[in-house]
């Protein structure tokens, strides 16, 4: 039997900047965190010659073509494992569809898996770089970079997304003190919404692609903002850093109409008026998890328990995916 696990993630600036049809052109950077909820893969070798998988559904098929999940069928493929004769199980911590990155650490847990069952050891960057390329390459999906690459280096990192495809990884180079301030004053409240983020992100890649002036403009002006969080942070001013924040979520909801909605901006306007310095939507927004800085914790969970939104306490992952039992 293996057992991996793969981190889910958030962002804290740039994000949008990592998608190929930004960066390809002009080359993207974000901040992006590891938490402590994770997606997780069991894998076993059953009696029966079949592939059998146990996710939101349950499949049992004799071949890998037959497979209907799409990232299973082809992490089978990609991995080479003939004639597979195995048992997939995945758990999560959290929904898919929040906004947190279930997806790439799906994608990469599960690949970390293959692997090790072949005996083949993936460094950090392998594993992110064969995911992206499941996902995006022969996917198709209209998606960004950051979940796979944050899912498989955890810690909190600096990315930049060069216009030949490769990616630069970078600690942040902040304080255990403040570090332990973020930590402590960045809340997650779950808004009860799941969406997938394909449409959204969608509309993102065919605007960018069609050189409009607007989107590229408000990823520039995203990106700018991501390149001054990480001054704020690695210099300890959370106080800018929230402020940061709160102009990102104002320029990220012009990107697309589906990026909030009416309980979206009266919550986070509720936040703002009870304790929270600045926040966003996690993700590629239209529901999901709010996330907010704020000095005065117990005011904000008050006013945020009393709108009907469950916080989700974290902490930072700095393992990534990793191994955590089997061969």
């Amino acid at each position: 039997m293996i057992f991996c696990r793969s981190p889910l993630r958030i962002s804290l600036g740039g994000g949008g900047t990592d998608l190929p049809s930004y960066y390809r052109e002009h080359e993207g950077f974000l901040i992006a965190g590891a938490i402590n909820k994770y997606v997780y893969i069991n894998l076993l070798t059953p009696f029966a010659k079949k592939i059998i998988l146990k996710y939101s559904q349950f499949e049992s098929v004799e071949n890998i073509d037959d497979v209907s999940h799409p990232i299973i069928r082809e992490s089978l493929k990609l991995s080479g494992i003939p004639d597979p004769q195995i048992e997939i199980t995945t758990m999560a911590e959290i929904p898919s569809g929040t906004g947190l990155g279930s997806s790439g650490s799906f994608t990469t847990a599960l690949l970390k898996a293959l692997y090790v069952q072949k005996n083949i050891e993936l460094s950090k960057e392998e594993l992110a770089k064969l995911a992206c390329h499941l996902e995006i390459d022969v996917l198709g999906e209209p998606i960004g970079k950051q979940d796979q690459y944050i899912a498989a280096y955890g810690g909190l990192r600096c990315f930049k997304f060069h216009a030949d495809n490769s990616v630069s990884v970078e600690d942040l180079n902040i304080s255990p003190d403040i570090l332990n301030e973020l930590e402590k004053n960045l809340l997650l409240f779950f808004t009860g919404f799941s969406r997938s983020a394909s449409s959204i992100l969608k509309d993102q890649k065919d605007r960018s692609q069609s050189n409009d002036k607007e989107m590229i403009e408000n990823l520039h002006f995203v990106k700018e903002l991501g390149l001054e969080s990480k001054i704020a942070l690695e210099s300890g001013n959370l106080k800018h850093f929230g402020a940061l924040m709160h102009k990102h979520w104002e320029h990220k909801k012009r990107r697309s109409a589906g990026m909030s909605n009416e309980n979206i901006n009266d919550w986070y306007d509720h936040g703002i008026r009870n304790g929270a310095i600045g926040g966003k939507v996690v993700g590629a927004g239209g529901g999901g998890f709010l996330m907010f800085l704020a000095f005065d914790r117990e005011r904000l969970r008050s006013e945020m328990k009393s709108q009907g939104l469950t916080e989700v306490p974290f902490s930072f992952d700095f393992e990534g995916t990793k191994l955590i039992s089997g061969m």
